[in-house]
């Protein structure tokens, strides 16, 4: 499991594939053995550092149900009356979020046409390790306002694409990227100026830290009234292997 951190990017014990919030509904037996073989299988094969926000209290212990629910406002891509929703919550200069969001384009690909799965995007800037990332959130935001939804996901598709793991958004190419997505730069400069992307951005920032977000990527994982966590930025077999055990 993998995230950013707003503390530093040291190593976590805390091996394992997903976490049951307190007041998820019960899970099939069968489901509880799948998921400890997926966080056997991540202990035994060298988990990865995994780094998290100040840790006051066990993210297990959160109420992961205080999710905001899913609405128009959202960023979907997939049917919003999906099966399984997964709600991740998200950084666009974090390494491990580019990562994830690799991961979710595949599991958007396999599961979206069939109406299984759909993929929500909030932002949890984390600024005092990535001091651009709030910037570029309410700038995707005005690519959203003035473009909608698909729009939106170009651009953040772009954004995620164009850097490599370790290296910051260039923050010079917004408006390009805006415009790729099919945003004019006059409507983009226009909305940036006006501070119209800050209220939701700052919005879905509140929601993750009270669903117990510690780090990014923050995802979280509804489906018929249960909640769960996928704790950092899994690769694509544990997450399949998560969301084919819960559709089953």
């Amino acid at each position: 499991m993998l995230q950013c951190s707003d503390m530093n990017e040291s190593s976590n014990e805390n091996m394992g594939g997903q976490t049951i919030g307190r007041t998820s509904f019960a899970i099939p037996v069968a489901i509880i053995i799948g998921f400890g073989l997926i966080a056997a299988s991540i202990y035994f094969s060298g988990g990865k550092p995994t780094t998290t926000l100040p840790e006051t209290e066990d993210v297990d212990t959160k109420e992961l149900s205080s999710v905001t629910p899913v609405s128009e406002q959202d960023h979907i891509r997939g049917n919003p009356n999906a099966k399984l929703v997964v709600v991740e919550y998200s950084d666009f200069d974090c390494p491990y979020c580019k990562s994830f969001h690799t991961t979710m384009q595949r599991i958007s690909e396999e599961y979206g046409p069939g109406g299984n799965v759909a993929w929500i995007y909030r932002h949890f800037p984390l600024t005092s390790l990535h001091p651009s990332s709030a910037y570029i959130a309410e700038a995707s935001e005005c690519v959203a306002q003035v473009g909608g939804n698909d729009a939106f996901w170009k651009f953040a598709d772009l954004v995620f694409a164009e850097r490599s793991i370790n290296e910051p958004t260039n923050v010079a190419r917004l408006p390009e990227f805006a415009e790729i997505a099919g945003v004019s730069q006059t409507d983009y400069e226009a909305c940036i100026s006006s501070g119209r992307g800050k209220a939701k951005v700052e919005a879905d920032a509140q929601n993750a830290v009270a669903t117990g977000g510690q780090g990014t990527p923050h995802s979280i994982i509804l489906i018929g009234g249960q909640t769960m966590l996928i704790n950092g930025a899994q690769p694509y077999e544990v997450v399949k292997q998560m969301i084919d055990g819960l559709l089953k």
